[in-house]
């Protein structure tokens, strides 16, 4: 049956009742009457408008969104100190024409919040590069040593949030909720403070992250967090129509929908404008509303950060093969049930995936915005715009779907997600998680791994190698780095041995690989643990399970 489109019957407000204004605004409302009453088919033409009210309800664009062709005059108004929102994850779904575009306008002290910061020559990289970028405020560097360099020589600001903290704050943002309470990151730098978000160039601190606010509710610790607005928001999308209604492709809606949602002058550039009635109402993901600007880009490179396929072989120096980390992944492996929601980390929980048996079935969820991810594609199916959380190249399963970053992590904090399993620098006897940070040294980011660790009803998995390159363990007392979570891990996963944790009482060594022995764990071992009376050997699940 056709049902008339709302947006094209724009109709005058109407307040405390209905009373209709205007001849036009009634001839409208006789139209919608007719048409209900003859509950017209959808395969019939539609009814034509009379001809004054085709002026007054148009069908082609809307009046406030502007079209433009020119990258930079896309742009327009961005000046030296605005902030700044990029949309995408890693290389996915980034706005690289409007990023040129802001390298050739050379506007400089940009504050930049954007989930990563791409690489040293593509994505937010090129702006690093040509120094106009004053701070960021994100979540993980990822692979680009440029803004590590740049910050840790005192010449950017950094002020890391957890990822899944960074969406709802842009989230909240674009409701008009001016801050929130949230479990993730209670217990660490970022509820305490002290975290550094700017170095002078001989390497001392100069300014630190606050501390947060704190309330308990529900028996659980939760920290006030503010929300984010922006000046401009720069947003990657698929297709446009020419009412400004957007839609995206594969997992790039990641970033792009919060932040869209969240700047006072939104810019879409998009790969094909269309007409409007193309898209059905309610496949639409960002209404015009939210929608300043749009442009048809003029090129679109589209890179791929980690090219990753099934049928290539290992690329040279590759660990996956190692035995030690085989090992690790077989025991890992044994950890999914049937039916089961789990998230994966980079490294050895991924490749843990490989050995699900083809009688379960068990929903991967990567946190940039896919439930039901599939194996990596062949060569023939590789699609920039659909990755994981570690930028690779995947398929989604029949019954897999896509959604935004802030919908990701709402599933994650929830306590809807049953398993995570992700690797780690340091673990402490109560199960307290470092991943993310060497002060002075190493920078990456917490990623979303605080989010991941934040929810009471998720397992939580540890994976790594007992020792670090240099001999040292891993699993000690207390972690002397920078805390990704607060007695949060359920369970430790090494190539010698497998512990329970428990929270209060500390570790217990339950499984014990056939080629260690006691003495040796206890040798390589940090802390003190207890040794379960009904010790097995080191489980491996069986490739035909």
């Amino acid at each position: 049956m056709w049902k008339p489109r709302m947006g094209h019957l724009a109709f005058p407000s109407l307040s405390r009742s209905w009373e209709p204004r205007g001849s036009r605004t009634m001839a409208a409302l006789r139209l919608l009457a007719w048409a209900f009453s003859r509950r017209v088919s959808a395969h019939r033409p539609q009814p034509t408008l009379p001809h004054h009210l085709i002026r007054h309800y148009p069908t082609t664009r809307c009046g406030k969104v502007k079209f433009y062709t020119d990258p930079v005059k896309a742009v327009e108004g961005i000046k030296d100190g605005a902030s700044v929102m990029l949309g995408g994850f890693g290389l996915c779904g980034i706005p690289e024409n409007l990023i040129g575009a802001l390298k050739t306008k050379g506007v400089k002290d940009l504050k930049i919040i954007s989930s990563n910061v791409g690489v040293d020559d593509f994505g937010l990289g090129i702006l690093l590069a040509s120094k106009q970028v004053r701070r960021v405020v994100c979540s993980y560097l990822g692979e680009n040593k440029l803004c590590e360099q740049l910050y840790l020589a005192g010449k950017l600001e950094l002020e890391m949030t957890p990822q899944g903290t960074l969406a709802e704050r842009i989230r909240a943002g674009g409701t008009g909720v001016p801050a929130f309470y949230t479990p993730t990151g209670y217990g660490t730098q970022v509820q305490e403070g002290g975290v550094p978000i700017r170095y002078s160039p001989e390497g001392h601190l100069i300014t630190l992250s606050q501390p947060r606010e704190v309330r308990e509710f529900e028996g659980q610790h939760h920290l006030l967090e503010r929300a984010i607005r922006a000046d401009f928001a720069l947003i990657k999308g698929w297709k446009a129509d020419r009412s400004g209604n957007v839609i995206f492709r594969g997992s790039a809606r990641n970033f792009n929908v919060p932040m869209c949602k969240a700047a006072d002058i939104s810019v879409v550039e998009v790969e094909e404008i269309v007409d409007v009635g193309t898209f059905a109402p309610e496949d639409i993901h960002i209404p015009n509303i939210y929608v300043k600007r749009v442009i048809k880009g003029p090129r679109f490179e589209k890179r791929i950060e980690r090219l990753t396929t099934r049928d290539s072989p290992p690329a040279p120096g590759s660990k996956d093969q190692d035995p030690k980390r085989t090992r690790i992944i077989k025991r890992a492996a044994l950890e999914f049930k049937d039916g089961m929601y789990a998230n994966l980390g980079i490294g050895i929980p991924v490749l843990a995936s490989n050995y699900i048996s083809p009688k379960m079935t068990v929903y991967l969820h990567s946190e940039n915005g896919i439930l039901g991810l599939g194996p990596f594609p062949l060569k023939k199916e590789v699609d920039p715009d659909i990755i994981n959380a570690g930028k690779q190249t995947v398929t989604v399963i029949p019954g897999g779907c896509f959604f935004a970053s802030d919908d990701s992590f709402a599933m994650i904090r929830g306590g809807h997600i049953q398993l995570t399993m992700l690797g780690a620098m340091q673990v402490s006897k109560y199960g307290d998680l470092a991943n993310w940070m060497v002060p002075g040294k190493k920078v990456k980011g917490m990623g979303g791994a605080m989010d991941l660790v934040s929810s009471k009803k998720t397992k939580v998995v540890v994976t790594m190698e007992h020792c670090t390159k240099t001999k040292q363990p891993k699993i000690l007392e207390k972690c002397t780095m920078p805390l990704t979570g607060k007695s949060c891990v359920d369970l430790i996963i090494t190539e010698k041995a497998v512990f329970e944790v428990d929270r209060s009482k500390g570790l217990k060594l339950v499984e014990l690989w056939e080629g260690s022995s006691l003495d040796e764990v206890k040798a390589t071992t940090g802390c003190s643990f207890k040794v379960c009376p009904n010790l097995k050997p080191m489980q491996q699940i069986k490739s035909d399970a």
